[in-house]
């Protein structure tokens, strides 16, 4: 199943509490649950004003249809092809 990047434009993201990151995570599965429960929320990096997220899904429109019911932006989604990481300067 394809891998996908979230970029997410939130505002102010990186100053949220954890008790706001722990809503927003919430509210992200509950979302999930009730979508396919074959699309996995993998992980997710906060920065100053985005959340990026790695996600395995069917196509992108589930992902859309995740952050709607979310009430969260995706605002661009990627399709991941290939990862790389310094494993394979050591190759």
């Amino acid at each position: 199943m394809p891998k996908f990047l979230i970029e997410r434009d939130i505002p102010g993201a990186g100053n949220y509490t954890p008790q706001q990151l722990t809503a927003i995570s919430e509210s992200s599965c509950r979302s999930l649950r009730g979508i396919d429960t074959e699309v996995q929320w993998l992980t997710s990096f906060v920065t100053a004003d985005k959340i990026y997220c790695i996600y395995i899904a069917p196509d992108e429109e589930v992902i859309r249809r995740h952050a709607f019911e979310g009430g969260f932006p995706a605002n661009v989604i990627t399709q991941i092809h290939s990862v790389v990481d310094p494993n394979y300067a050591d190759a």
